[in-house]
């Protein structure tokens, strides 16, 4: 902790606002900050933006529902990794009723990026889809099954075999490379990891303050 900071570990999430608020309390974690929700949209945004204009200056040929697609996967692959990390979403994700299936099946859901990486640049390749799918949710099994103190190195681990498979296993997909590793850093390391969610500054301050 640096000098002149306070925090506090908040466990228990607030509940979610009524409403279409709700829903998005529901996607990034009830009570986000607006530091929290400006850190990883913004550069959710930059990371879209990105991947078009490396892909068009690159001349890589991409239609325009190619740029929509890898644009889109940009959005929610790096804002998720940010999303997922914060205090927020912690305390949401890992609240008690989350339990080691429900936590699979979030990331079992992710199959239909993968899917959408193998069709729409891939040429349909089922060798693709099924060895990355395969390889994430054995790496995710391992690590739930891992006792809790070694979970975060375990996690570290297999974002980086993630990260080999990408450069050494499976061949890369041109303005794509980054696909893979960002996938298993976003569902293995932000996601799937329970931590201590710390509140703000100012939010540590306002319960000091509260009676």
């Amino acid at each position: 902790m640096r000098a002149g900071e306070t925090h506090q570990i908040r466990w228990s999430p607030p509940e979610p606002r009524p409403g279409l608020a709700g829903a998005w309390d529901r996607f990034v974690g009830p009570g986000a900050t607006p530091a929290e929700q400006g850190l990883a949209l913004g550069f959710a945004l930059l990371a879209g933006l990105g991947v078009c204009v490396y892909a068009w200056r690159a001349g890589l040929g991409w239609t325009p529902g190619q740029h929509a697609l890898a644009g889109l996967l940009a959005f929610d692959l790096t804002g998720g990794v940010l999303t997922n990390a914060t205090s927020s979403a912690k305390r949401w994700y890992h609240r008690p009723s989350e339990t080691r299936r429900k936590h699979l099946g979030f990331i079992a859901v992710h199959a239909a990026q993968i899917l959408l990486v193998a069709w729409g640049f891939r040429g349909m390749d089922w060798a693709y889809l099924g060895g990355v799918f395969g390889l994430l949710m054995l790496s995710a099994v391992l690590i739930v099954l891992t006792p809790l103190y070694l979970q975060r190195s375990v996690a570290l681990l297999f974002a980086c075999v993630g990260l080999l498979a990408s450069l050494y296993v499976f061949s890369p997909t041109p303005g794509l490379e980054w696909f893979i590793p960002v996938l298993f850093i976003k569902l293995l390391v932000s996601h799937l990891l329970f931590e201590a969610p710390f509140t703000s500054p100012r939010q540590a301050a306002e319960e000091g303050d509260a009676p």
